[in-house]
């Protein structure tokens, strides 16, 4: 899909490439984990559109020097914003509208991926757990940053990812869940 026209007309059009991208790997990746319960499968879709989501917001500026503006074309122009001004790397007030509703939408995400977790599987699922804890930290890190992500690539160090991780895994992810699932 990376190697025509990256423009996607719709949040649907959109989602399509986001679940081709990274929903089946966390589909085939809640398998390996050791999915005991069929409802698994959509917590692992939402959570794969989640993350896919999170990169599309943070590598908007990578993006666009590459020619790509993953962003649906219909919410560009909902919130005013100029595919040109995205290529030109112009953060804009109507950019960074448009961003808090994408983060919201990825908030979305993961709330509603760890509502679909069956409490059966949630240890077998720690390592997407810990993926997420780390995932929807750095989204909120963007937000933080008032989606500064044309001209810097926001990341999280090392250690805070690790220290994410840590608490997850020790946690059995419990604290995670019931925090992004407000």
């Amino acid at each position: 899909m990376d190697l025509n026209d990256v423009r996607y007309e719709t949040w649907e059009d959109l989602k399509k490439y986001c679940w081709h991208v990274a929903s089946v790997v966390g589909i085939l990746s809640a398998k390996i984990f050791g999915q005991t319960d069929p409802a698994t499968t959509d917590y692992a879709q939402k959570l794969g559109l989640a993350f896919q989501l999170t990169n599309i917001i943070r590598d908007v500026g990578d993006d666009a020097r590459r020619g790509r503006v993953y962003l649906p074309v219909r919410e560009l122009e909902e919130y005013g914003v100029d595919p040109v001004d995205i290529f030109d790397l112009k953060h804009t007030e109507q950019f960074e509208a448009l961003m808090a509703f994408q983060t919201r939408r990825a908030y979305s995400l993961y709330k509603e991926a760890m509502q679909a977790l069956p409490e059966a599987d949630r240890r077998a699922q720690r390592p997407g757990l810990l993926m997420a804890a780390i995932y929807h930290a750095l989204l909120q890190e963007i937000e933080a940053d008032k989606w500064d992500v044309m001209n810097q690539r926001i990341s999280l160090t090392p250690i805070r990812k690790l220290w994410l991780a840590w608490k997850t895994w020790v946690s059995g992810g419990r604290g995670l869940i019931k925090r992004l699932s407000r």
